[in-house]
């Protein structure tokens, strides 16, 4: 929050009664702007049409005043609040807790922003007078309830465009599919699939809206990517020209997607996670048709009931038939096994609230799982199916895969940097040779700024990359800190990817680091609005040296970029 923010917010609270000041001074704990965009994302759930509960104890509010509060909240809100307003990241919004409080004192909540991190809404201008009233009045209301969504609605949506038996057995294309990038088109609804070595787009592909992450099935045939509104679209890469070969609707609004990887399962199931409704279903890795789907409506680690786990981060485990699944509110890593769907067993370890994505150390047998409003990673034995370690990290550890190298003093490492302030934590990995350093920080690094969503590194570089999106000043946003892994004390060197980009107007946020299947280049994303151009930065990764610049009109919003190599053998 901009500091004269916080200044007149003061002033008006100063103006409250008592009892309302003191609701505000109670909190301690402050979130920086950094935190506060990444949870203020919008949600699919925004144009749900969901049932009006008229509360005869809330202030009054007609069809269109509820649908349009219904709009802003999913919009603005329900990343920390929660769909049902339980609460998550964020406090509780029901009518129990709201309507004791009342219009006028939610009105100044809304438009000031309190220290815990709920933003200054009316104050950055970002809502009206007249829309920070109509929120203070829509959050006493009774919460809708989006429509649930079960086998009949999923097997509704399946599409198989082309069938298995109609597919290429074999390669029928000269691209080098190891060396092949999906890269998310955010506000366009697609991916552009690139060929690594020439730098040209092999094709756009229409998939679901702001698609958050691509997985490769074991084989390398098949790629799943999965959109924010839950659309699940299957590409086959051996086509002549890869496309789409299935599609399914997995929910209203998802994250995750992943496939089995464990020997003699190859390409056999699919798996996706969703945040609403908070289930995963198990598919045919080939075809995408449902077979199971599972609710993850449960207990926390702190032993309250939460209608709402939604499904954040899965992988696959290297051990055993096996989905790791991280349930986001309950804290919770269901462990899912796979090879009987009719007698399905799951175990299930209690780590944090809060779970939100994370990858292998470079073993692929422990996984490190960020749960980011704790501030803890999770150490999950995936061999063991346990708990191995809580260990307390910076604020809000935002990893995505996280980076593994060899410290040259504290040996195997895995790191994470941080949404909420400006440190890389280093964690050793290592408990056969290097038992005193293992799952415990090791080394706290200072980059340029907080607000960083990516941190990369290969095992064939010697150099440790890291960005800053969400850091609200220009000069950090737009450029990358990058660390000699051989001299981590020596500090960053910081390159300027959005004026290599030679782009115009627009934010131009520099966005995940990605490397190519040699480890011998960085592809950086140059994410600006829909409106503006975009671009991809590639970097020499020995000279850090600029390489080549990517651009296309048909390139929108871009932001994350999955090299085939590396995300098929969890390289990162």
């Amino acid at each position: 929050m901009k500091k004269s923010h916080w200044i007149t917010g003061a002033v008006a609270m100063a103006a409250l009664p008592l009892a309302v000041a003191n609701a505000f001074a109670e909190e301690a704990k402050h979130a920086t702007e950094a935190e506060v965009r990444y949870q203020a994302g919008s949600s699919p759930l925004a144009n749900v049409e969901m049932y009006q509960d008229i509360n005869p104890k809330a202030p009054p509010m007609t069809k269109a005043e509820f649908e349009k509060g219904k709009q802003i909240f999913f919009q603005r809100c329900a990343g920390c609040h929660g769909v049902l307003r339980k609460g998550a990241t964020g406090k509780p919004l029901t009518p129990d807790k709201t309507l004791p409080n009342g219009t006028e004192y939610l009105k100044v909540f809304i438009k000031y922003g309190s220290p815990a991190g709920m933003p200054n809404w009316g104050t950055s201008g970002e809502l009206t007078d007249d829309e920070v009233d109509l929120m203070a009045r829509y959050v006493q209301q009774t919460p809708p309830q989006p429509p649930e969504f079960g086998m009949k609605e999923m097997s509704d949506s399946w599409k198989l465009i082309v069938p298995v038996d109609q597919r290429p057995k074999k390669k029928m294309n000269s691209y080098n599919l190891s060396n092949l990038f999906s890269v998310t088109l955010r506000d366009a609804g697609e991916i552009a699939l690139i060929d690594g070595d020439s730098k040209k787009i092999i094709n756009i592909i229409k998939t679901g809206y702001a698609v958050h992450i691509s997985r490769l099935s074991a084989s390398g045939c098949y790629l799943y990517v999965i959109g924010r509104d839950a659309r699940l679209n299957l590409i086959d890469l051996w086509m002549e020209k890869p496309d789409n070969v299935a599609e399914l609707k997995i929910g209203l609004e998802a994250r995750s997607v992943e496939t089995s990887k464990y020997k003699g399962y190859e390409d056999k199931y699919a798996i996706a996670g969703s945040y609403w409704p908070p289930q995963y279903v198990i598919m045919d890795g080939d075809t995408l048709k449902p077979l199971k789907i599972v609710s993850t409506r449960g207990m926390t680690v702190d032993g309250d009931y939460h209608p709402e786990p939604r499904v954040a981060a899965i992988v696959a485990s290297h051990f055993h038939p096996e989905f790791v699944v991280n349930a986001k509110e309950t804290g919770k890593v269901m462990m899912v096994d796979y090879s009987d769907l009719n007698n399905l067993k799951t175990t299930t370890i209690d780590a944090a609230k809060f779970l939100h994505d994370g990858g292998f150390e470079s073993t692929h047998r422990y996984f490190m799982d960020a749960a980011n409003a704790s501030n803890k990673i999770a150490v999950i034995d995936t061999k063991e199916d346990k708990l191995t370690k809580l260990i307390e990290v910076g604020k809000t550890p935002h990893p995505g895969r996280g980076a593994n190298f060899v410290d040259p003093k504290y040996g195997p490492v895995w790191a994470t940097t941080h949404l909420g302030d400006d440190t890389i934590s280093v964690i050793g990995t290592d408990p056969a040779k290097h038992k005193d350093n293992a799952w415990k920080v090791v080394r706290t690094l200072k980059q340029q700024g907080g607000g960083s969503l990516f941190i990369k590194t290969n095992p064939k570089s010697r150099n440790l990359w890291v960005d800053a999106p969400l850091n609200p000043d220009a000069k950090i946003s737009q450029s990358v800190a990058v660390f000699d892994i051989k001299n981590l004390d020596k500090g960053f060197e910081v390159l300027p990817i959005a004026e290599w980009s030679g782009l115009g107007e627009g934010a131009k946020r520099v966005v995940e680091p990605e490397y190519n299947q040699a480890g011998d280049e960085v592809w950086f994303s140059v994410w600006s609005a829909k409106d503006k151009q975009s671009a991809i930065v590639v970097v020499d990764d020995k000279t850090r040296k600029l390489k080549a610049v990517i651009k296309d009109p048909k390139l929108i919003t871009l932001t994350g970029k999955f090299n085939v190599n590396n995300t098929q053998h969890d390289i990162y």
